[in-house]
């Protein structure tokens, strides 16, 4: 994580002679089965070592992209086959490649979309109330039989270049970025999704609490965040460097791993909680106000929890976009198209 891994403008771009001119339409008649297209990634955590079943049915279509700069032909080919359901099988990770490619694939004319939690993180699933053990049969069965969440992911894009726009549903910077990092080092010990987020918390939480603050966990990362389509600045409470944030963090999900409650009571939409370089007496009332505990003046304390329509973000390190680095710069975060997850 020390360099950027996912830039911008690597962004896979969509071939025009690639390009289907919409998305296939038709109704199915009863009890026909859907046409589905599955995204499978060999490398995910859970998919190592194991056989994709692939003989479903005959309208299951799987492709296995090797890297991501082969996504858009994929999901060009799923889209002009009209596939009612989209399977994207890995973790975080996968699904925000797929819905960063798919947002010129398909427009606002997604199919519906299931998920099978096959990642070292997969928080998305655990939004959506999918079980570890779901399967791709599972998955086409809930389709007809099973309920829709709709999700909006975040759409994060450069400020010099609108167009790169990448999809996904949880952002972090500051502690976060160090907090993404001792995951690895979890996930090589062998604890993934909640038990990572347990770990990492503890570690994140003794460093605060020990460190002074030029202690990179206290430091955090200069930044300025503009709110709405106004771009009004985001308040300060005056503890520490005003223009530092300890951490930042942002979502479009409405349940966490963990059972962590970081936005308090807010629930729909885009949320964000950013915590300026408290003291270590508000630093030890964190996990209380991360079960949803503490209320009241959270803001005077420096932890600002609040919902907006968009947000830009001008900040000068790393941040953290579902379990990526990506570089230093100035962005804007707007919420993305309303998809229809598929749930049991």
């Amino acid at each position: 994580m020390a360099t950027p891994i996912y830039e911008f403008a690597q962004i896979p771009r969509v071939d025009p002679a690639d390009k289907p001119r919409g998305r296939a339409r038709r109704v199915r008649d009863v009890g026909q089965a859907p046409t589905v297209g599955v995204i499978y990634n060999p490398r995910s955590h859970r998919n190592l070592g194991a056989d994709f079943d692939c003989g479903v049915c005959p309208h299951v279509h799987i492709a296995q992209p090797r890297e991501r700069g082969q996504l858009p032909l994929a999901l060009a080919e799923f889209a002009a086959k009209g596939i009612d359901l989209l399977v994207i099988n890995g973790g975080d990770g996968t699904v925000r490649d797929v819905l960063t490619c798919g947002q010129t694939i398909f427009g606002d004319e997604w199919p519906a979309i299931a998920v099978l939690p096959k990642g070292k993180t997969n928080a998305l699933t655990v939004d959506l109330g999918v079980p570890d053990d779901w399967t791709l049969q599972d998955a086409i069965d809930a389709l007809d039989h099973g309920t829709r969440v709709w999700r909006r992911p975040m759409a994060v894009s450069r400020m010099d270049e609108p167009g790169s726009r990448v999809a996904g549903f949880i952002l972090g910077a500051g502690a976060f970025s160090k907090a993404t990092q001792a995951g690895q080092s979890a996930h090589k010990l062998g604890a993934f999704d909640s038990m990572v987020v347990a770990v990492t918390g503890l570690w994140a939480l003794a460093q605060s609490l020990f460190a002074g603050r030029s202690n990179p966990w206290r430091k955090g990362a200069r930044m300025q965040i503009g709110l709405g389509a106004s771009d009004a600045p985001m308040e300060h409470s005056g503890h520490g460097d005003p223009a530092m944030r300890q951490l930042l963090f942002a979502s479009t999900l409405e349940r966490l791993p963990a059972g962590i409650k970081p936005f308090g009571a807010l629930k729909s939409g885009l949320k964000l909680v950013a915590v300026d370089q408290i003291s270590r007496r508000t630093t030890a009332l964190v996990p209380l106000a991360l079960l949803g505990k503490l209320r009241g003046s959270l803001r005077e304390r420096g932890i600002h929890q609040l919902a907006a329509t968009q947000f830009s973000l001008s900040i000068d390190d790393q941040f953290i976009l579902d379990g990526e680095a990506f570089p230093a710069g100035d962005y804007l975060i707007e919420q993305g198209p309303e998809l229809a997850f598929i749930a049991p």
